[in-house]
């Protein structure tokens, strides 16, 4: 097969992987009352400092536009799960903060996560999956 092709279907399987994975995850984090993209947004929050990031970042974090970002944000904002700060660096941009109640959230659904993500990848063993994980950083690079 030429290295075109083969680059072509692994554009086509991994978007069609990336879809299966997000729709099987989406419904184990319903149990937590809410989104897979919602779930994401809670773990970059919860990896950056102080729990809190700019919102131009944790749109290219998970992969949406700036205003995707902001539309997502919102109904988090008034379910507490995300608070909004000033940025005492440049007064016209917002910071989004994980809340209390969002880290306890984070906290359940991470366990349900980790545990369907396992389950979902019990057919390779630890070096393939390290392998896996390596090849896809690259690629995303």
């Amino acid at each position: 097969m030429k290295r075109s092709t083969l680059s072509a279907t692994f554009i086509i399987q991994n978007a069609v992987l990336a879809s299966n994975l997000a729709k099987k995850m989406e419904h184990q984090l319903d149990f937590h009352g809410i989104s897979f993209t919602e779930f994401m947004i809670m773990h970059h929050l919860k990896g950056a400092p102080l729990n809190t990031m700019r919102r131009i970042e944790l749109a290219q974090h998970v992969g949406l536009s700036a205003s995707g970002i902001t539309r997502l944000i919102a109904p988090m904002e008034k379910t507490h799960l995300v608070e909004k700060e000033s940025n005492p660096r440049d007064a016209r941009q917002s910071l989004v903060k994980l809340s209390k109640t969002g880290q306890k959230l984070y906290a359940e659904a991470a366990v349900s996560f980790e545990h369907c993500s396992s389950g979902l990848l019990e057919s390779l063993n630890e070096k393939q999956l390290q392998d896996l994980v390596d090849l896809s950083r690259r690629v995303l690079l």
